[in-house]
């Protein structure tokens, strides 16, 4: 008893010892130093393009070269100036965006689920086809549409544009839903099949909620391809009764040499939608985009 007390004196003293101790911090050493500076360097030259946009936006009409290097006197005669012309642009972009992101994911939800589920012959020359779909340049896909269009009388509406951006949308969004849902338990739809679901009950109830994170994936990106999108609106658009923001500051370039804090107005709200996103949804991005790399 007398060595059992002992022995376990012995090892609560370690134990409160060990935990009291503190590990010794190191100091940070020259190198550390030399690769935080040429870091932060790094990250200030990429930034820089975005400041001078914001500055220029804020300083007052007249050319960006004579333009202070900060904001002193800001002024926001540029973003009304934007807004007045670029508003109906920007509601336009939102809902071909929208629109897009609708289309591409009832499309390639379940093509996914079926690419990634279903034993059937040929899905790997379908999900080749798909790869193949990517690497198209985008001017040929354009010049494709737009004689579709104009036999079927799409240009120059927001259903057009809405179907063009999918073309770029659904085969990223297959590729990246597919490898998040190859990694579903096949107990789980089974289980729910056991209960009385059907193929497309089980596809609804089940296994739309547990990919929740892909599909907000594959959608933000989807969105940030329209909203950048120009190609497209400028191949299928020869009027400015449709008009994206793309668009817009390409056309405000041409009118507005003069006045850049106009242009850099718009150019800053064209922004904000996109960054906004990214910061409400990134930890759903990086779990969908992360949730089929490991089995």
């Amino acid at each position: 008893m007398t060595d059992a007390a002992s022995t376990t004196d012995a090892l609560r003293t370690r134990a409160v010892v060990t935990r009291g101790t503190r590990r010794p911090v190191r100091p940070t050493s020259a190198k550390q130093w030399v690769l935080s500076g040429v870091g932060i360097l790094i990250l200030a030259v990429m930034l820089f393009p975005v400041y001078w946009m914001i500055n220029i936006s804020l300083q007052p009409a007249g050319s960006a070269i004579e333009a202070a290097w900060f904001p002193i006197n800001a002024q926001l005669g540029g973003y009304a100036q934007a807004i007045a012309d670029q508003g109906g642009a920007l509601v336009t972009s939102l809902v071909i965006a929208l629109g897009s992101v609708v289309v591409s994911l009832l499309i390639a939800t379940p093509a996914s689920y079926a690419l990634a589920q279903f034993k059937v012959k040929g899905i790997n020359a379908v999900l080749f086809g798909i790869l193949i779909s990517q690497m198209i340049p985008g001017i040929v896909v354009a010049n494709a549409l737009y004689a579709a269009y104009n036999d079927l009388g799409l240009l120059n509406t927001v259903p057009g544009l809405i179907l063009a951006d999918s073309t770029a949308g659904v085969p990223f969004a297959i590729l990246i839903m597919r490898a998040f849902m190859q990694n579903i338990p096949p107990s789980i739809i089974e289980a729910a099949k056991v209960d009385g679901a059907g193929n497309f009950r089980a596809f609804r109830s089940v296994v739309v909620p547990i990919s929740a994170n892909a599909l907000i994936t594959a959608g933000l990106f989807t969105f940030l391809f329209t909203w950048s999108d120009f190609l497209f609106a400028l191949t299928l658009t020869t009027t400015d009764d449709v008009r994206p923001i793309t668009l817009g500051i390409y056309n405000y370039i041409g009118t507005f040499t003069a006045d850049w804090s106009t242009v850099m107005a718009a150019a800053v709200m064209a922004s904000i939608p996109a960054i906004v996103l990214l910061l409400v949804a990134q930890k759903f991005i990086a779990a969908g985009a992360t949730g089929g790399a490991v089995k």
